[in-house]
């Protein structure tokens, strides 16, 4: 079974809140406690071990925030 590990580049976050929308795990949201220095609000894991590697979040994000790590469990 695969399993993802995500990255953010938060200070090029623009808090889209796309990524939240493809996410087939529903890990994703759009946390308004966090902001980078831009005044962005950020995205947020709720439980990175659900994560399955699928990409989708990294697909959408139009400004290459998010990296994904897939390795298998």
């Amino acid at each position: 079974m695969k399993k993802g590990n995500l990255t953010f580049d938060n200070e090029s976050c623009k808090g889209c809140d796309l990524c939240p929308s493809v996410c087939p795990v529903d890990i994703l949201y759009l946390d308004h406690d966090r902001m980078n220095a831009k005044g962005y609000h950020l995205i947020s894991v709720t439980d990175m071990d659900k994560c399955i590697g699928c990409a989708n979040c990294a697909i959408i994000c139009p400004d290459s925030v998010i990296k994904v790590e897939v390795t298998e469990r």
